[in-house]
């Protein structure tokens, strides 16, 4: 036996006038987004239901991801708005067919298809490419500072999770056990090896547990303590790696050589790791971030997303650290992947970026490619050049961006991803996360940019006719 859903048939008239399709003019978003909605992939959603024919049949996975887009594409996120719409909203009607999913069942078909969900930013890229929107002369790579579902005063530190679990839980030792098991061993990871003394083989491990933790996102635990004894385990993860990193250091600089054979200066400078992990950690969204943002800092994310001249969003995706720095090849990567999987194989010609995303490596590797990269070395905020940031790359850079044809393409810059930003924070109102995880909050943002395209798609089309 197939699958079964509830049927969800819009051409079906009322036993009482006037017909469904007669409520809303035809040029309106909604049959927009019920006509794109058609246009898309949906087996990912499907796939995730039982095909026995056993229980209850759910609602429509086409429905239920038609009034998503709708309600995201107005602002609203909140699964009981989305509700109360279902006796207000005439066009929440159209889209759901006369039915009414209850705010606990959109809440449920949103954290059960969250991988699906964040693959709806590819289908609606694709859209965008049929329309001819996706055109990647020139593209712009940017990041905005999105607040977390969680408040920036609450974050702990080892002693106060420590105290907390003491309180709620009454049994650490017990909770750490099952915590923890096998879950790590003494090895050290492949490759570790670096001459860039103490320091950088300490950030190198730190760096290589948060790609750990970005490849393998989990879901935040709904109760406290719950939530508690995780913050508290990831403080002993980062302590513990940072501990592995000074012993494999220190094992390598008693060698007496280094790798290419050459005797060692003098001894290294003495370091203790400490005996108690010393940042701190918020229990709410462990992994959200304190970053910096335009008024201040706030307990968040870095939400990264490349956009092209018609400020339609190429890739988005989610950082936890607040500087831009080291996300410039990721993010082309990202572009390049989204556009590949929407047909569009041409690469860009022109990558534009602020200051904050100067890193001569990478813009090296994206050279090599045959990509033009403007990056102004200097920030805008100061009227003097970066100390020590003279002669070589960085005059190259400025002459090239003094130049008249330079100047001309760098302009573009702020008008094709900051008002992407504008719209989506402040004229939609999605200035705030509201679910909680990396993995959740990447699929959130890249529901957002998908319907900020499918509304300029819709522009188009409406412009067009």
């Amino acid at each position: 036996m197939g699958q079964r859903f509830i049927a969800c048939d819009r051409e079906q008239s009322l036993l009482m006038p006037p017909d469904v399709r007669d409520w809303l003019p035809p040029r309106h978003l909604a049959w927009f987004v019920i006509d794109a909605v058609a246009e898309m992939d949906l087996e990912a959603f499907s796939a995730a239901y039982r095909v026995d024919g056993r229980s209850r049949p759910p609602y429509d996975p086409a429905m239920m991801v038609a009034v998503l887009l709708y309600f995201y594409a107005r602002g609203i996120r909140s699964s009981r708005v989305i509700e109360r719409a279902c006796e207000e909203d005439v066009a929440f009607g159209v889209l759901a067919a006369q039915q009414r999913p209850d705010h606990a069942t959109i809440a449920r078909f949103v954290e059960r298809h969250q991988e699906a969900i964040a693959g709806l930013f590819g289908e609606v890229l694709t859209l965008c490419a049929r329309s001819g929107l996706v055109k990647v002369g020139v593209i712009a790579i940017d990041g905005t500072m999105v607040q977390a579902n969680a408040s920036r005063n609450e974050n702990l530190d080892d002693e106060q999770l420590a105290r907390e679990i003491v309180e709620e839980a009454r049994a650490v030792d017990a909770a750490e056990d099952e915590l923890y098991g096998e879950a790590r061993g003494d090895e050290l990871p492949p490759g570790f090896a670096t001459a860039r003394g103490r320091r950088g083989w300490l950030r190198e491990a730190k760096q290589r547990l948060e790609a750990e933790r970005a490849a393998n996102p989990q879901p935040v635990p709904r109760s406290r303590p719950k939530r508690l004894r995780e913050a508290k385990r990831r403080l002993e993860e980062e302590l513990w790696t940072e501990v592995r990193a000074n012993r494999a250091y220190e094992a390598y600089r008693a060698r007496g050589r280094m790798k290419d054979g050459r005797r060692f200066g003098r001894p290294p400078d003495p370091y203790q790791p400490p005996a108690t992990p010393e940042g701190r950690v918020k229990v709410t969204d462990p992994d959200s971030r304190v970053v910096k943002g335009l008024r201040g800092f706030l307990q968040g994310y870095n939400a990264q997303a490349v956009a092209n001249e018609h400020q339609v969003v190429l890739a988005a995706e989610i950082e936890t650290v607040g500087a831009d720095f080291g996300h410039l090849k990721p993010m082309l990567d990202a572009a390049q992947r989204e556009l590949a999987a929407a047909g569009i194989n041409d690469p860009p010609g022109v990558v534009l970026a602020d200051a904050g995303y100067w890193h001569g490596e990478q813009m090296q590797r994206i050279t090599d490619q045959g990509i033009e990269v403007l990056i102004p070395p200097d920030t805008s905020r100061k009227r003097t050049t970066r100390r020590n940031w003279d002669g070589g790359r960085y005059d190259e850079m400025r002459e090239v961006l003094a130049s008249e044809r330079g100047s001309e393409l760098y302009r573009k810059r702020q008008p094709m991803i900051e008002p992407v930003f504008a719209q989506m924070k402040f004229n939609r109102g999605l200035g705030r996360f509201r679910r909680r995880g990396r993995g959740a909050v990447r699929a959130e943002w890249r529901l957002i940019t998908a319907t900020h395209n499918l509304l300029k798609l819709h522009r188009h089309t409406l412009a067009a006719a």
